[in-house]
């Protein structure tokens, strides 16, 4: 039985970090996948040769459509929203998500759920993954329109903190890597393994992740330094593969059992 999907992001590129394969996944066997950003992502990181070539967030929207495409997604929609930046520095937009309210947010995403008839929404951890106020704006958005629309299963979009940090201790000393890629630094961030409820397999859709990076070349770089995509699009495939083939989530109302669930919509076919 085919599925409806609404995931839910703060800008366009974060749909390629953390749900791009489940996204890839879910459309390639049959499953309506809909893309929804609060912001086209004005405040984002780029280049100075990038600026220089217009509206970093209409750049942005064009990325995030590319990106859509390779996944298989069937509608892309933004809430148009500013990009509040980061919580270091913020962007002092006027109508910054993080500054809205969230049940006048919350409403506007319950109408598209609510159209869409959207059986699984996909957001992030309370935390918003590494804390970006965006990111952390999505949960609580996300949550309180689930709510209003009656979509009957919410995951949130996070990482095995403990494998992340694992990971990062073996690499980080290497060439190249961005010095806050330290593990000391995402010791709060992102779930406590202990709360997933699903680790979802999607080496399969290994390559649609990875044209999905490939689409937000805005954020491959910028002059301060290397970024994330820039790193992870560097790293042969069979690296690639092994590192980014499963993505995990915690379903709400659910209780963390094992082994870990490998199927977004097993809560909708299990009435659990």
């Amino acid at each position: 039985m085919p599925y409806t999907m609404v995931s839910f992001h703060a800008h366009p590129d974060d749909e390629a970090l953390l749900t791009a394969g489940t996204l890839a996944r879910a459309a390639a066997e049959g499953h309506r996948v809909v893309l929804v950003v609060a912001t086209a992502g004005g405040a984002g990181l780029a280049s100075s040769a990038v600026l220089a070539e217009g509206p970093l967030a209409r750049r942005r929207l064009a990325e995030l459509h590319a990106s859509a495409e390779a996944l298989g997604c069937a509608r892309v929609e933004c809430l148009d929203y500013e990009d509040s930046g980061m919580a270091d520095a913020p962007s002092g937009a006027a109508g910054a998500f993080a500054d809205a309210d969230p049940r006048e947010a919350a409403g506007r995403l319950a109408a598209l759920l609510a159209e869409e008839r959207a059986d699984v929404l996909t957001v992030y951890d309370p935390a918003g993954g590494y804390g970006h106020p965006d990111h952390v704006q999505v949960h609580r958005v996300g949550t309180l329109a689930a709510q209003l629309a009656g979509t009957p299963v919410v995951l949130e979009a996070t990482v095995d903190r403990r494998l992340l940090q694992r990971v990062l201790r073996a690499v980080h000393w290497l060439p190249g890597v961005p010095a806050d890629f330290h593990p000391a630094r995402f010791a709060g961030t992102f779930a406590d393994p202990e709360r997933i409820t699903h680790r979802v397999d999607v080496r399969r859709y290994a390559p649609a992740k990875r044209a999905s990076m490939a689409a937000h070349a805005s954020q491959a770089g910028a002059d301060t330094g290397r970024r994330t995509l820039e790193i992870l699009q560097k790293l042969p495939r069979p690296l690639f593969r092994l590192l980014m083939g499963r993505e995990w989530f915690v379903q709400h109302g659910r209780a963390p059992g094992r082994p870990l669930i490998d199927d977004v919509f097993a809560g909708l076919r299990d009435g659990r």
